[in-house]
């Protein structure tokens, strides 16, 4: 399949009543769609995420499925789910794969575009 095919869509909050910033402690959720705009059923198997805080210090996840799920999407439908991550500063940056699996079985890699994580006090 072509992963040209997989539309992610992402959007972000800061989490202010999770957050404890004079701990260093910035929580975000992340709101990811996924949409299959091809001909065929997609299964998503598994993420890897790299995650950068304005330190530089870089997080690497990867794990199986998303918020314990491994989803079969079906053409022209779309999966949503939303998931967090914890940072020591108030902005960042994640990005990643999604390694998927269509119908024959075969697995493929659709990237996860960089999107920031921002405090809303640092957008002015």
């Amino acid at each position: 399949m072509n992963p040209d095919h997989i539309n992610i869509d992402v959007k972000t909050q800061y989490l202010a009543d999770q957050s404890e910033p004079q701990q260093e402690k910035y929580v975000f959720s992340y709101t990811i769609t996924i949409r299959n705009q091809s001909e065929e059923n997609t299964q998503l198997i598994s993420r890897r995420w790299k995650i950068v805080d304005a330190n530089d210090s870089v997080q690497e996840v990867a794990g199986i499925g998303v918020v314990g799920e491994q989803p079969i999407i079906a053409p022209g439908d779309e999966y949503t789910y939303t998931s967090g991550s914890v940072l020591d500063t108030d902005t960042g940056t994640m990005e990643g794969s999604y390694q998927m699996r269509d119908n024959d079985g075969n697995d493929y890699d659709v990237i996860i575009p960089t999107f920031a994580l921002v405090h809303p006090e640092r957008l002015h």
